[in-house]
């Protein structure tokens, strides 16, 4: 499993005033992002990012494995 205090979370503002939400984990060098849905909170959509950094971390440790 990961170590959550590991992942980076970036909130990304774009020219168009559309933002990104950016996780990355250094030590692999995953990275997952995507563009914020405005009538969504926040919290919500970076706990769902979340679930799916960590399915796709947990995925990679079993091919490397």
């Amino acid at each position: 499993m990961v170590d959550a205090s590991k992942i980076e979370i970036d909130l990304v503002k774009l020219i168009d005033g559309a933002r990104l939400l950016r996780l990355t984990d250094r030590k692999s060098g995953l990275v997952l992002e995507r563009k914020l849905d405005p009538a969504r909170p926040v919290h919500d959509q970076r706990k769902e990012l979340g679930d799916i950094f960590q399915a796709a971390m947990a995925r990679a440790q079993l091919v490397l494995a």
